[in-house]
């Protein structure tokens, strides 16, 4: 379960749509469930790709878990149902952009599932993809600008969840950087980005019953000097 730090709400107004276009399955072997918001399949080219994405995740679930059914039979040991789910969201729809988080969970077995997170922007202009990491110049020049704020954030909310233990958790010490963390886009009014949430998974930030951490801060003006030049006009300053 993730836990929103900093500014209640970088999503659209409203907060973030539930997902539309389910396909859910379950078998002896697996269970998957694979969603996205109507936003996403009013997209032609978003919607094939979401669906191949899909269909390449069935896939690969049900090639695992047979195989794992197989090597446990033969191991003599029991064989436990696999657990695939990835459901997308929608952040904002701008203008330019259509805004995505993901959420993803994943069990194989072991003694407790692995949950996920990602985003995704697609450009209504290009008509593509783009990992919204990449709409900035550098990770550097964005982390130089962000990471202050994100790790003071984050802190005083590991120190909130564990209380003294954070101080001295040196496994998690160091404050994890723009590079293994997930960045959403946001939008208050749906004009253009000003709020940029960033996730920290777990294990990232913190130990696995920590859960995930979100921090949502405000668009500043450094930080859209830090986006490349092709995307600044659809950034503003938040609040």
């Amino acid at each position: 379960m993730r836990s929103l730090i900093g500014m209640t709400a970088m999503m659209a107004v409203g907060g973030i749509t539930g997902a539309a276009a389910p396909a859910a399955e379950k078998t002896a072997d697996y269970s998957f469930d694979y969603r996205y918001p109507q936003e996403a399949a009013r997209i032609p080219a978003l919607r094939a790709w979401l669906e191949a994405d899909k269909a390449r995740l069935r896939t690969q679930t049900a090639h695992d878990a047979a195989q794992e059914r197989v090597e446990a039979r033969d191991g003599g040991y029991p064989f436990r149902p696999y657990d695939t789910q990835k459901t997308w969201k929608l952040v904002t729809d701008t203008p330019r952009f259509l805004s995505l988080s993901g959420d993803v969970y994943s069990y194989t077995g072991g003694a407790h599932g692995t949950p996920g997170s990602m985003g995704l922007l697609w450009d209504k202009a290009a008509g593509k993809r783009i990992a919204p990491k990449l709409v900035f110049s550098s990770l550097p020049a964005a982390q130089g600008v962000i990471g202050p704020a994100f790790c003071a954030k984050l802190k005083a909310e590991r120190r909130r969840r564990i209380g003294d233990a954070a101080a001295s958790d040196g496994m998690f010490a160091t404050c994890p950087t723009l590079k293994d963390l997930t960045v959403l886009l946001g939008s208050s009014g749906g004009g253009r980005f000003n709020r940029i949430g960033l996730i920290a998974d777990p294990y990232v930030a913190g130990a696995y019953a920590e859960g995930a951490y979100e921090v949502t801060l405000p668009v500043t003006p450094a930080l859209i000097g830090a986006v490349k030049p092709e995307y600044r006009g659809a950034f503003a300053v938040g609040q």
